[in-house]
């Protein structure tokens, strides 16, 4: 495995879908990893991270953007309301918008910043209690919210259960941004990404698969 293997598999998952080539962006999950593994990928030419928190992501990545200017980071992990400045700050892309507080102190933080990261709606398409995610019946409203707070939403995002099909919740999650217009699809990741990109992900999320097994130590 490696960030050329995965690359590679991604092409190959559009092709077989019919898509364009790099409709579907990889996002080196750099969460937990050591720098120098982070490092290394930087210089194999990777410029797209996602991070799960935003402390974690203030320590690591300022350095690395003066070294890649280049480089973007999404948040992919949930986000508090009060780290919300922080995040717009920090990253290109939040994928973890899943409640009406959040998007009003977001609505109101692009006002006073003059400018807002591309927003995804977290959508909890297995309806877990324990998951973030605005469930799947009460997605259209929220989608209508975000838009009416005139934020830039880019599109979906989800987590499927690890105990079921992921591709029933990559349909689900393409069925509510088809419904809303929405071209953005965050799904998929290192075990079943060549799935999402067949139900039309155009976000998938790897981590271990690129820089190897995470150390939580």
């Amino acid at each position: 495995m490696g960030l050329n293997d995965i690359k590679e598999r991604i092409a190959k998952a559009e092709k077989q879908a019919g898509r364009a080539p790099g409709s579907a962006q990889l996002i080196a999950v750099s969460k937990v990893q050591p720098n120098e593994r982070v490092e290394a990928v930087l210089e194999e030419g990777h410029r797209l991270f996602g991070e799960n928190k935003v402390q974690e992501a203030a320590g690591k990545w300022p350095a690395f953007q003066e070294r890649f200017p280049d480089a973007k980071v999404h948040l992919i992990g949930p986000l508090q309301s009060n780290k919300a400045r922080q995040a717009m700050q920090l990253f290109s892309a939040i994928h973890s918008v899943d409640r009406p507080k959040l998007a009003t102190t977001l609505a109101r933080l692009a006002q006073e910043l003059g400018a807002c990261p591309d927003l995804f709606v977290q959508v909890n398409t297995g309806e877990e209690e324990q998951k973030a995610g605005i469930l799947p019946a009460e997605a259209d409203a929220f989608i209508k919210e975000v838009r009416d707070l005139d934020l830039p939403l880019k599109g979906l995002m989800c987590i499927p259960p690890v105990d079921e099909t992921p591709s029933l919740h990559f349909a689900l999650l393409a069925k509510i941004a088809e419904r809303n217009g929405l071209d953005g699809l965050s799904m998929g990741m290192s075990s079943d990404f060549e799935q999402a990109i067949a139900f039309g992900a155009t976000h998938v999320r790897v981590g271990s698969a690129i820089f190897g097994e995470r150390d939580y130590g």
